[in-house]
């Protein structure tokens, strides 16, 4: 099975990107593929630039990424509570190639901040916006105080968040035909 995963950041030390190729871990027997978003740069989306030289090809390379998937693993990064600025930005762009962006595919969506809300806010967002757009999200899971409650060598370090993390993982396990 196919797998795309990525954290919803330009930061080129996203603790998104991190959490999210972490959280790809529990599923190594899969075809799995990390994207960063900074492979994807765009111009600020208006409808007077898609006018005059249609969808970015940026936009459409991301969306084709995802039709490619069997699940969908993203973490949301969380700028003001809401969707980053680059996040906000393809998604726009690749809403208007194709309002189902996420293709009626199942994703586990994730968050994680440095701050106690582990990205609530965004979370909050995204689950209200992302069925919308075809997101077909089986869990979703937010880790509080990221430097904190992460290790890179241990992963999730607060047991009780493990267990947490460890049984919504399960879920979309159980749910989706993957491969351990």
């Amino acid at each position: 099975m196919k797998i795309i995963v990525f954290g919803a950041s330009n930061s080129k030390k996203s603790i998104n990107k991190r959490f999210a190729t972490y959280a790809s871990t529990f599923f190594h027997d899969n075809d799995v593929e990390i994207l960063d978003l900074n492979d994807f740069a765009l111009p600020v989306f208006s409808v007077d630039l898609q006018a005059e030289n249609g969808i970015h090809e940026n936009g459409i390379r991301f969306y084709d990424k995802l039709q490619s998937a069997d699940l969908i693993i993203v973490s949301m990064a969380e700028h003001n509570g809401s969707y980053t600025a680059a996040f906000k930005n393809l998604l726009d762009w690749m809403s208007r190639y194709e309002s189902k962006v996420f293709g009626n595919k199942p994703m586990l969506l994730l968050s994680t901040s440095p701050g106690g809300r582990g990205g609530k806010g965004v979370m909050d967002a995204a689950l209200v916006r992302f069925p919308i757009h075809g997101a077909e999200i089986i869990e979703h899971f937010s880790l509080p105080k990221f430097n904190e409650n992460f290790d890179d060598e241990q992963g999730i370090t607060d047991p009780v968040l493990k267990a947490e993390f460890e049984q919504a993982v399960g879920k979309v396990k159980s749910s989706v035909a993957l491969t351990s």
